[in-house]
């Protein structure tokens, strides 16, 4: 597409609360997902970018008002800000469904909603956000005080922009910190658009600022700079792996938000319409491209058939498409590369005896990179398709005989993100939810989510909460008081 083309005027880097060009004078294209053409460019920065902008945060937080500003101070500009985003919802609306292809229905209800909510509710963490007195045998008085850790180094990724960096951004500012952040490389429109809302809402230069560009170049050069005292990274498992390995070097402390493959497990009692509904919508929400996804369907086999039968005459009914249409619900991929996997992946299925119940192929519509969201049976137990991540709307479906088989297979993952169970038994629901490895366990539903519920992975998923009183617990560092009493004397008393 030609650069007369482009919808967007250029976007610059954001640092120290005004917009300045990269160092290199690189740009990189940002791509529509739903058409193949080039939405806009956006700065490819380099280590020096990076450096400025983590010495801008630095002196905000060393210098600036923020970290000593009032708790309540912080909540009325964080409220601030989640009103603003509800008053430009459009603008992000159409921001996120261009750059990611997400429908706008579902972007306006789920992802710009849960942004705004993400930053009232931190709000009224900030004002709790208080130490403790302890007790001593010693004569002594003992407090405790929570305070900001310093200059956060956030990464998110490509597959829901706002929001996984609202719940970074929003905690990190209300416990009083400054953010440097690195947006993904594909999807980094809403990250600049949001740096600007911020500051329209009160935040001061400084505190928050976004460095777009490569994760080899920017991405590497914020975890390893001295000036950043803490790392929030959502993204793969692999390189997650590496980036907390970086962080350890340094001693920074991480949180890390990695890959899933949760199981969602149909029990031989569960409401079939209420299944269906929830089994559909956890492999095919955002296309599939969602670490708390469900694409391990596990099947009480007196049901596997029948199961397979309503999937086979359902899910093409899901309208897929134009994501630009208010009654699309899935959209393409958010790029070519993602679209690859799931093709490569779909290839090895059949290689290794799968059986395509429907899907299995490309959409070819406007230019853009769909894919028809896919069902496969017959795969073996050892299928690299069941036991790898595929990022994208495939659900996998196998048998179980008995309660212990289908804990089992739903733990035989190295992932721990998410899990889910449908049944009407709510003694079965409790006992099994306790059994599985996951972070999050839905019963009957998926993907339900609020701001006030912590999320995050075991084993391979990571390690951390975003979400509810315990996602500020990572953004402060407790400093202990001991008051020395000294003995009270005849005169004193």
């Amino acid at each position: 597409m030609s650069e007369e083309a482009q919808q967007l005027p250029p976007r610059q880097l954001f640092v120290g609360g005004a917009w300045r060009d990269g160092n290199a004078g690189m740009r990189r294209d940002v791509v529509d997902p739903a058409t193949g053409g080039i939405l806009t460019t956006v700065v490819e920065a380099d280590a020096t970018d990076v450096d400025v902008a983590v010495r801008n945060a630095r002196e905000a937080f060393d210098d600036g008002p923020w970290p000593r500003m009032p708790a309540r101070d912080r909540a009325r500009i964080l409220h601030r800000a989640a009103d603003l985003i509800r008053e430009r919802a459009d603008e992000l609306v159409a921001l996120e469904s261009h750059d990611v292809g997400k429908p706008v229905s579902l972007c306006r209800a789920v992802d710009v909603e849960t942004a705004a909510q993400q930053y009232e509710y931190c709000a009224a963490l900030a004002q709790g956000l208080d130490g403790a007195t302890r007790s001593t045998p010693i004569p002594s008085f003992a407090y405790t005080m929570r305070l900001p850790v310093g200059v956060v180094g956030a990464i998110t990724p490509f597959n829901f922009p706002l929001i996984l960096s609202s719940t970074k951004i929003a905690a990190a500012l209300a416990a009083g910190n400054v953010v440097v952040h690195k947006p993904a490389d594909d999807t980094p429109l809403s990250a600049l658009f949001m740096a600007e809302l911020l500051k329209d809402a009160g935040v001061p230069d400084g505190v928050l600022n976004v460095v777009t560009g490569s994760g080899q170049v920017v991405g590497e050069a914020l975890l390893r700079h001295p000036g950043v005292d803490k790392i929030a990274f959502t993204g793969s498992t692999a390189i997650g792996r590496h980036a907390a390995s970086v962080a350890g070097e340094h001693l920074k402390p991480v949180t890390m938000e990695l890959g899933g493959n949760a199981a969602h497990i149909v029990f031989d009692d569960a409401d079939l319409d209420v299944a269906i509904g929830a089994v559909i919508k956890a492999f095919v929400f955002n296309s599939g491209q969602f670490c708390m996804a469900g694409p391990r369907l596990l099947v009480a086999r007196p049901l596997h058939d029948t199961v397979l039968g309503i999937l086979e005459h359902a899910v093409p009914t899901v309208p897929i498409g134009n994501p630009r249409d208010p009654a699309t619900v899935i959209g393409p991929m958010a790029g070519e590369r993602q679209l690859k996997k799931v093709e490569e992946y779909i290839e090895l299925a059949r290689k290794e005896g799968g059986r395509i119940v429907c899907g299995g192929e490309r959409l070819d519509l406007d230019g853009g990179f769909y894919y028809r969201p896919t069902v496969i049976a017959d795969l073996p137990a050892d299928s690299r398709v069941i036991a790898e991540e595929v990022f994208g709307p495939v659900l996998t479906v196998q048998p179980f005989d008995d309660e212990d088989e289908a804990v089992a297979l739903a733990n035989s993952t190295p992932y721990g993100l998410a899990a889910g169970l449908q049944t009407r038994d709510v003694t079965r629901a409790h006992r099994v939810a306790a059994r599985l490895d996951a972070g999050i366990v839905w019963v009957n539903d998926w993907a339900m989510l609020d701001p006030a519920v912590p999320f995050g992975g075991v084993k391979d998923s990571g390690f951390g909460r975003e979400y509810g009183p315990e996602s500020l617990e990572a953004y402060t560092r407790v400093k202990s008081v001991v008051v020395s009493l000294p003995p009270v004397t005849q005169e004193q008393s």
